[in-house]
């Protein structure tokens, strides 16, 4: 067995029996690093292995969560179900803008200007939409409970942690399946040179799109998680163009196109953020839009330093094996 598994199976060893050690600030410290974690897989799938930018999506992760808690808060509709629903929306919707660009050849910058688009469209028609709450926010009416109930995903952060250690776990077996199979071999060339995949043989239009619904499908799940956690939306912030960047950061920090650079992304900005959270709150004072600039200069010196992403530098210098996907696993 090579390094870079026996690594993994050592983490996932660790996650597992993380919460014992941990108080419930902390817990939800880390179910935010795999909550980050897991969408930045899902975005990932699409940027770092087909190499389709999109800045929009926030899109989906807002489109899964309102579908499921409406129906939830609606219809009594269990989340499982409407988990299935939610990723049914978030794939249509992504065929629909894929089909857009793909098909009338709109790609690079202005596929990432497209899908900005169709988030901000999505975010205005949500805050004038008033059967979920329109600006004025949308509550499920069913607060976590002491005992969990698994079915209706109600209760506390222990629940929620092994759930969101789960979807990442998934999400990172799937990519891991993806890069290895058939279509990582279609998605690396179409991102590598998609007029020389084109010509030869592969249908790059069938491929994008795979790799655009695969990666909405399973941002709705995050969307999902979202509504269930907190139990209550907001268009002007599940929407919000900087929701989108903070879904992208953790796969560009950590190396874009690489399996563990998401999850050591998403592990460096969130501490990096509730760092700054804690030393602000210490001092006594706010400073406004500190996040964002220390963000900023995270993302500049790990450019400048590490083009790559941390973890492909990581990898290197403890010797894992390269990955099949242009990166290290």
């Amino acid at each position: 067995m090579d390094r870079s598994r026996v690594a993994l199976l050592v983490l996932l060893a660790i996650l597992l029996v993380a919460p014992l050690a941990l108080d419930r600030y902390l817990l939800s410290v880390m179910i935010l690093i795999l909550y980050f974690a897991f969408v930045g897989q899902a975005w990932n799938i699409m940027m770092g292995f087909c190499g389709q930018l999109s800045l929009g999506h926030a899109l989906y992760v807002g489109l899964g969560a309102y579908t499921a808690a409406a129906l939830f808060q609606h219809f009594g509709v269990v989340p499982w179900i409407g988990m299935v629903v939610a990723v049914a929306v978030c794939v249509a919707a992504a065929s629909f803008i894929g089909w857009l660009a793909f098909r009338f050849g709109i790609g690079g910058t202005y596929f990432a200007l497209l899908t900005i688009a169709f988030a901000e469209f999505t975010r205005i028609g949500f805050d004038h939409f008033d059967w979920v709450g329109a600006s004025g926010g949308f509550f499920l009416k069913v607060a976590q409970q002491g005992s969990t109930d698994l079915l209706n995903l109600r209760g506390g952060p222990l629940m929620f942690y092994y759930l969101a250690l789960a979807l990442t776990a998934a999400a990172f077996l799937l990519s891991a399946w993806l890069l290895r199979g058939r279509l990582g071999f279609y998605f690396r060339a179409i991102r590598d040179n998609e007029e020389a995949a084109r010509a030869s043989g592969i249908d790059t239009f069938r491929y994008k799109m795979v790799a655009v619904q695969i990666s909405a499908g399973l941002t709705a799940l995050a969307g999902v998680f979202f509504a269930f956690y907190y139990n209550n939306l907001f268009p002007e912030q599940i929407f919000n163009m900087g929701r989108s960047i903070e879904i992208i950061l953790a796969p560009i920090i950590g190396g874009v196109g690489t399996l563990f650079g998401p999850v050591l992304g998403a592990a460096v900005l969130t501490l990096l953020s509730e760092g700054i959270n804690e030393g602000l709150a210490m001092v006594g004072h706010e400073i406004p839009g500190a996040k964002q600039i220390l963000y900023g200069i995270a993302l500049g010196l790990a450019i400048m330093f590490m083009p790559h992403g941390i973890w492909p530098a990581i990898a290197n210098r403890l010797g894992f094996r390269r990955g099949g996907e242009g990166g290290d696993d």
